[in-house]
């Protein structure tokens, strides 16, 4: 029997506002499952840029830690994303949610001048040097392209974050609930998810047929 594929899942804390967006990261673990495959999450070991109160949607005078708060999503099961070797899996996974905008990078504020954490960089390219797949939902992909440039993803239909993905050297593509973009050179899997006024279920559906579009790759 042939060994089991193995993503690894990279954080960006718990919850859409702050961190990563709980859906979208739980369909993700569900879907690698559902296909016979298996994961281990990562998260970089930094602070968090803020902690807002998702009832009022105010900054909240308190500081977290990424890696402790994606954390919750994994139930304690994570490593930190220093210790991430892309030879150890068969491809790598980026739930959205604005921390992957706000803790992974500064797209949130600087759009395409953005920086991106020093770790993320790290893991996505040496997944790409390796020439294993890699797969981003909802605002992630604008990460993704950050770091690698000419890629072909999608984050649904939004025009002013298509012309910033534009402005970092990607070419975007316009797709609606549970579609999948598909790079198939730089073996690269983007879904809107969020991007767009999604249910659960629909988040569901990207996930699964990102996934599914990832293991054809490995």
């Amino acid at each position: 029997m042939a060994d089991k594929k193995k993503f690894a899942v990279i954080l960006s804390g718990c919850g859409n506002k702050d961190g990563a967006e709980i859906h979208e990261s739980v369909m993700t673990l569900w879907a690698i499952h559902k296909h016979g495959a298996e994961f281990q999450c990562f998260a970089p070991d930094i602070p968090q840029h803020h902690v807002l109160n998702f009832i009022t949607g105010r900054e909240m005078a308190e500081k977290r830690n990424v890696l402790v708060e994606s954390a919750r999503i994994a139930r304690g099961n994570i490593k930190d994303l220093r210790d991430f070797k892309a030879a150890d899996y068969d491809g790598l996974i980026m739930p959205g949610g604005l921390g992957a905008a706000k803790n992974l990078s500064t797209f949130a504020f600087d759009g395409p001048d953005c920086s991106v954490n020093e770790d993320v960089v790290r893991a996505v390219q040496e997944t790409a040097a390796q020439k294993k797949p890699i797969g981003a939902l909802c605002i992630a992909p604008a990460i993704i392209a950050k770091i690698l440039g000419n890629v072909l993803v999608t984050i649904g239909q939004d025009p002013e974050t298509e012309k910033a993905l534009t402005r970092m050297g990607a070419t975007h593509e316009k797709t609606s609930h549970g579609e999948i973009t598909v790079d198939k050179q730089h073996k690269v899997v983007t879904t809107p998810c969020y991007m767009l006024n999604a249910r659960v279920d629909q988040i569901g559906e990207g996930a699964e047929n990102l996934v599914a579009a990832l293991l054809e790759m490995t």
